[in-house]
């Protein structure tokens, strides 16, 4: 029985719309929440007070807030909490909101409002916060009625995580978390118009079977779908039955071991000559929860021009959205492969998988220069030192595409980075998160020098809770992807892309967190070392070649067999 389980006499005499709250959150096996207090989510933080079940992380700005309930969901893969108050405490969280809507991260947001009877007033810290979210939730509620409460949050819980998952937001006025009542949390769930996933008829199961026997060049493209579906290993049988090349969108990587022989590497602007070559000679493409988007398909008119395209996902409204197909199904991924998976196979597509794999899946080598650190030897080093056993946080831009790469991920929700919207700033609270989550693996946060400025100062976050993630910036002292960019396709006409940074040794010994830094392999092999072997958090700074670029890369406007391989070409 929980220890702030209300009592029935305590019901009778009325418990507040915060005690409230909080009964309901528990009832949704609710065990951290992420947030920052405010007057008008005071009645909350008063009933957090003596709920000894509930972990609240204080972190050091909203936005990081929702960030690191976003990393928790993933590692997790249960709905991350937020607790925000109103006014800016609510604007403040909108960009992580986005962020989770865009990579479908199942997460609750909980933040506060001015009373009822204020509403509407331009009163202090006041927003509709309700009216600015809309484009970018699952859904969202604002609770004008007490008694409206329970089933608001078990509606809440149930249509972040089921179906495609995404974020919900509830705006919780201070007057109905001042409020009395006898009610419970609600047990039931019966939301009017909300469909569950359909199920795949045995003729469609049928028909995918057919083409997979049939195809000379199939192709299996695993989005973040896969790992959201829990069908990662349903990936594997299938791949290894039918002998099948994989290749993974950015938010897939994981789904499908890296090391794994008949893995290709990642898909699109950024990806392997392999997975890209692969992709636009095969006859027969099945896309397994993905949204086909820019970054993936480069010009939409000449990507995969002779395939038959099958494509699963959870959400009717990315079928036929970016990239027409030939088969648009919804619903459920493991279901799909499970069923699959009990077919007879017919042949398998040997010569092809035999002629991909002696592509090039690596990404061109850097040359090594004396005394000069590459970037992608940190993270090769990084990933030697954890076996590749991490869970790895970034930022957005080159640190997160080099990560892409050369990190060698084998497990699924160990690569948390932020795809759709590409938030920098994202990775290291996003560590915190999973640090909350999971201490039983090392916690990487791989940042670039620009991004780790975005939301340094959840530092103390980690020194509180004593987390234990080891912080690795490369230091280029540029905004490297939009530099790379302006030296491309602008002339190197580089407009506001140098970035100065702070000593970060001395930053982090102000933190009391123990700094290292390196400048060459040699010591950059040590610190990794040193590092992983501290517990608490950890800051290691590498100062790494300035104008290193991200390679291979499809200009804008191009289609992905058309790929900048190097400097050369």
């Amino acid at each position: 029985m929980s220890t702030y389980q209300i009592s029935a006499s305590q019901h009778q005499k009325h418990i507040t719309g915060a005690e409230l709250l909080i009964e309901c959150l528990l009832e949704e096996k609710v065990d951290t929440i992420f947030g920052y207090p405010g007057g008008a989510v005071i009645p909350i933080y008063d009933a957090l007070y003596d709920c000894k079940e509930i972990k609240h992380i204080l972190t050091r700005h909203e936005q990081a807030a929702v960030h690191a309930a976003d990393g928790y969901a993933r590692v997790t893969g249960r709905p991350g909490v937020t607790l925000v108050t109103s006014g800016p405490g609510a604007t403040n969280a909108i960009t992580g909101i986005a962020n989770a809507f865009m990579d479908s991260v199942p997460l609750i947001v909980l933040t506060g409002q001015v009373p009822t009877d204020l509403i509407g007033r331009d009163s202090f810290q006041e927003v509709n916060i309700f009216g600015m979210t809309m484009d970018v939730t699952k859904h969202n509620y604002v609770v004008m009625d007490l008694e409206q409460l329970p089933r608001i949050i078990k509606e809440a819980f149930h249509i972040a995580s089921t179906g495609r998952p995404g974020p919900v937001v509830i705006d919780l006025p201070k007057n109905i978390m001042n409020a009395k009542s006898d009610l419970g949390p609600e047990h039931k769930i019966s939301i009017r118009g909300y469909s569950e996933t359909p199920q795949i008829a045995d003729e469609t199961i049928n028909t995918i079977w057919d083409k997979i026997n049939y195809a000379k060049r199939p192709i299996l493209i695993a989005g973040g779908g896969v790992i959201s579906s829990g069908a990662t290993d349903e990936l594997l049988v299938l791949a290894d039955k039918a002998n099948i090349p994989v290749v993974s969108t950015l938010m897939g990587i994981g789904s499908f071991p890296t090391s794994h022989p008949l893995y290709l590497g990642m898909l699109g602007m950024h990806g392997t000559f392999a997975a890209n070559r692969a992709v636009h000679q095969a006859d027969l493409l099945l896309c397994l929860g993905a949204r086909f988007n820019d970054r993936l398909s480069g010009k939409v008119k000449s990507f995969s021009p002779d395939s038959w395209k099958i494509h699963i996902d959870i959400d009717n409204a990315e079928l036929n959205k970016n990239i027409p197909v030939d088969l648009a199904i919804q619903g459920d991924i493991r279901n799909l492969l499970l069923n699959l998976n009990r077919l007879s196979l017919r042949t398998a597509t040997t010569l092809w998988s035999q002629e991909t794999a002696t592509w090039q899946k690596k990404v061109p080598h850097f040359g090594a220069e004396p005394g000069i650190l590459n970037p992608q030897e940190v993270i090769q080093l990084l990933n030697k030192y954890t076996k590749g056993d991490a869970i790895v946080a970034t930022d957005v831009g080159q640190h997160q595409i080099w990560t892409a790469h050369h990190y060698r991920f084998t497990h699924p929700r160990s690569f948390l980075t932020s795809g759709g919207l590409g938030t920098m700033g994202y990775g290291f609270p996003a560590a915190i998160g999973a640090a909350v989550a999971d201490i039983s693996r090392p916690i990487l946060c791989i940042t670039g020098d620009g991004s780790f400025q975005m939301n340094l100062q959840e530092m103390m976050t980690a020194v509180d809770y004593g987390l234990p993630i080891k912080i690795a910036i490369l230091n280029n002292g540029y905004l490297g992807m939009v530099r790379q960019w302006q030296q491309l396709f602008y002339q190197r006409r580089y407009s506001s892309v140098q970035i100065t940074s702070p000593d970060y040794v001395t930053f982090a010994k102000a933190y009391g967190v123990p700094g290292l830094r390196a400048e060459t392999v040699i010591e950059a092999d040590s610190i990794i070392q040193e590092a992983l072997q501290i517990p608490g958090p950890v800051l290691m700074e590498f100062i790494v070649k300035e104008e290193q670029n991200v390679y291979p890369m499809v200009p804008p406007g191009e289609s992905n067999n058309r790929m900048i391989i190097d400097e050369q070409n």
